[in-house]
């Protein structure tokens, strides 16, 4: 018997890798022998890198570059067995997880980091970026990371201008000179799991605007100036980005990639799960199960679960769904092919606790449903789990 374990991070409390191995001590605590297979998964966002290392093999290397702030930070990224191909967490240099809420401010926030850390991943010799773009705490339409990559962004002066949002409107031309030669010949794919536009009602500005810190003032002046900075890419560049779907993700950052770093934008678990080779992992499975911190109908729009259930379906393996947390419309799962979605608490419990003890909530969970589908299938069977067990 073989049981695939493919969950997301649990916020708060679990990554995608803790996780999969609570997952798994509960499948082991009812059977040793069954065969596990563990792909940890991400859409883009935090955990992304482990994901990819924990599929694909290699290290994570740490690198000094800007935070969102301007600040120097502490950042990382992977780089793959293969040491051609590297693997970059915009949240790792430009997250909203680096900023206090307290100066939490899209106007000024940069996502420069983000720029040096792909300069890092081609020192080492990467050919290929595959870049995670969730989680940003930034609006500056990538303008940050494509200045760090060598564009000058300048105003009517012929001056470069500031960081962050707030200072879009004031470019009036764009010079290439300086732009890093290395990225023309390096393959790059961006995991994003949002189809919003760059600008207007379902934009970066208005949708993220305001848990980046952005007051309904602001996100109609970020939402402005990231138009003028559309015009003046297609002015530059020829191409028009505002309605690329994808182009608001990241704060913007979406469209920059595809501008001026001619990135691929693409579904990050998609991705996740490509780079595994799951359709050949779930070949010969049994059981699939994942898992997230909170499911809702939000699910529905391409998280995680969906994305693993989907694949679980295409090969007619069940799929099971243990959650930190289930609301009234996760029931709209079962509609998507799942056999089952539970929540891992047992009883009524503060969030505080459910946190501090969800590695063996989620271990026991996982035993509890484990035991129910060898019963079910003994029964199919004819035979009975109870008597052996």
């Amino acid at each position: 018997m073989k049981i695939v374990v493919a969950p997301d991070s649990y916020k708060g409390c679990m990554n995608a890798l803790s996780a999969a191995r609570a997952i798994e001590r509960g499948i082991r605590n009812v059977e040793r022998d069954i065969a596990v297979k563990l792909i940890p998964m991400a859409d883009g966002g935090e955990g992304t890198v482990e994901a990819m290392i924990a599929a694909l093999g290699g290290e994570i290397i740490p690198a000094r570059v800007k935070g969102p702030l301007g600040e120097t930070t502490d950042a990382f990224f992977g780089l793959l067995e293969d040491r051609t191909t590297a693997v970059i967490e915009l949240a790792a240099a430009a997250g909203l997880n680096l900023i206090p809420a307290k100066l939490r401010n899209p106007l000024l926030t940069t996502s420069y980091g983000v720029g040096e850390l792909i300069r890092h991943a081609l020192d080492a010799g990467a050919k290929k970026l595959i870049l995670g773009i969730g989680g940003s705490g930034t609006n500056d339409g990538g303008a940050g990371m494509v200045t760090a990559l060598g564009v000058r962004l300048l105003d009517r002066h012929g001056q470069e201008i500031r960081f962050g949002g707030g200072h879009l409107t004031e470019i009036t031309d764009m010079d290439f000179s300086g732009f890093d030669s290395r990225l023309s010949d390096t393959e790059i794919m961006a995991a994003c799991d949002v189809t919003n536009p760059l600008c207007g009602p379902q934009g970066a500005s208005a949708v993220y605007g305001p848990q980046k810190g952005a007051t309904p003032a602001m996100a109609v002046l970020l939402d402005k100036n990231l138009r003028h900075y559309a015009e003046i890419i297609q002015k530059s560049t020829g191409l028009q980005v505002q309605d690329i779907p994808g182009a608001g993700a990241a704060g913007g950052v979406g469209a920059a990639l595809v501008a001026f770093l001619k990135a691929n934008l693409q579904p990050g678990a998609q991705l996740i799960m490509r780079a595994a080779d799951m359709d050949k992992v779930l070949t010969d499975a049994d059981l699939v199960i994942t898992g997230e911190g909170l499911t809702d109908y939000q699910t529905l729009f391409g998280k995680v679960p969906l994305a693993v259930a989907g694949k679980a379906v295409e090969h007619q393996v069940p799929v099971v769904c243990l959650s930190g947390g289930l609301t009234e419309d996760a029931q709209l799962l079962y509609k998507h092919g799942f056999s089952g979605v539970f929540s891992i608490t047992e009883g009524p419990v503060s969030l505080a606790d459910a946190i501090q003890n969800a590695e063996v909530l989620l271990e026991r969970a996982a035993e509890r449903i484990l035991r129910l589908y060898l019963a079910g299938r003994s029964f199919q069977h004819g035979g009975s789990y109870a008597k052996d067990h």
